[in-house]
């Protein structure tokens, strides 16, 4: 248990959640399920359960440290990585398992988002324990798949040999794709060959350090030379030139995509990645009209299927939509088809380019 540790990667902006997400207060920090907690205190209060609390670490954006120590402030200040700037899930997870290395060569780590639903927690812990044990025991990386209801086009897929041999339910996996078509979405999962990929990622330092070393020698190098400044007072320095010289670059793109040594375990445990509204409706009680609504003055006639959210001072009265999403904040109202929230990315940067910052 001493040798296990978790990594909170909590540094994005959540733009698909944009009203309600902003750049200084982004989904993370928000308690976007009415559960009187925020959706990085759940995950926090999660991982107590499967390592110490002094073994979470929490990688996050400098912006956001202040956030962290106020919404987890039992958390050590060695715990919180900060980076200076957004470089993706590479560049962050080099720098976890470079600074790990430096206080425990014989880690095992997880790699969890900060903002995903889980709601079976319980079994979701019990597969990650096998999973810890699996790539200690073996020179493997090791991620959770979802096994796929719908041709979910927001998600990226796992293929994985069906057919190979399986110790632990684990399995070998034999591609990677980034979010498909619908057509090949369909395809994907009437083949029974796929599972989505939920970004959860299980292995031993020395095993992700060498995947850096083939894979991603530059950015190896660049966290390599700081194995003397981690865990001391000119961390912060060395990091902040450290990621002036990496590029962008998504983990599967930079590793999992070209590596021979990926397993995968098919899961199911109450998942979602909560990355769009849709997702959130998804899981959201709703009315007998299929309406999810958040607000204490919203009143709906003949209206089905939609996302409502307003502050709990603004009545808000809907009347015959079907499929739509509603969001009411403090200086902007979305009203958006929930089949073309994908565009939302779109309108948020079309705001900031013609009204200024102030609604990033």
């Amino acid at each position: 248990m001493k040798n296990r540790y978790v990594a909170i990667m909590a540094g994005g902006i959540g733009s698909r959640f944009w009203p309600k997400s902003r750049k200084n207060y982004p989904k993370q920090f928000l308690d976007i399920l009415g559960t009187g907690e925020t959706l990085i205190q759940t995950t926090y209060k999660r991982f107590q359960k499967l390592v110490p609390e002094e073994n979470i670490f929490i990688v996050t954006g400098t912006d956001y440290v202040s956030l962290i120590k106020e919404q987890i402030p039992t958390i050590n200040d060695r715990q919180i990585l900060a980076e200076p700037a957004r470089r993706n899930t590479a560049p962050c997870i080099a720098y976890m398992a470079s600074k790990l290395a430096a206080i425990d060569p014989d880690a095992t780590f997880v790699v969890a988002p900060s903002d995903h639903l889980i709601t079976e927690q319980a079994h979701f812990l019990e597969i990650l324990e096998s999973a810890l044990g699996f790539a200690y025991r073996s020179d493997t990386m090791v991620t959770l798949g979802i096994k796929p209801h719908t041709p979910h086009t927001g998600y990226g897929y796992i293929q994985y040999d069906l057919d190979g041999s399986s110790q632990d339910n684990v399995f070998k996996v034999k591609t990677f794709t980034e979010k498909p078509s619908l057509e090949m979405a369909k395809t994907f999962v009437e083949s029974g060959e796929f599972l989505w990929n939920s970004g959860i990622f299980v292995w031993h330092v020395k095993t992700i350090m060498d995947a850096f070393k083939e894979f991603q020698p530059e950015i190896y190098e660049v966290f390599a030379e700081g194995a003397n400044f981690y865990n001391t007072d000119e961390e912060d320095d060395f990091v902040k030139q450290a990621y002036a010289q990496c590029r962008s670059i998504s983990i599967d793109y930079a590793i999992m995509e070209h590596a021979k040594n990926v397993c995968v375990i098919p899961s199911n445990f109450g998942w979602s990645d909560l990355g769009t509204w849709t997702s959130l409706w998804e899981r959201h009680p709703k009315d007998y009209l299929g309406n999810a609504i958040e607000g204490e003055k919203v009143m709906v006639y003949d209206a089905e299927n939609c996302m409502v959210l307003a502050p709990d001072d603004k009545m808000v009265i809907l009347q015959g939509l079907q499929d739509y999403c509603i969001i009411d904040t403090k200086d902007v109202l979305l009203i958006c088809r929930l089949d073309q929230e994908q565009r939302i990315k779109d309108f948020n940067t079309e705001a900031r380019r013609i009204y200024g910052e102030d609604f990033s």
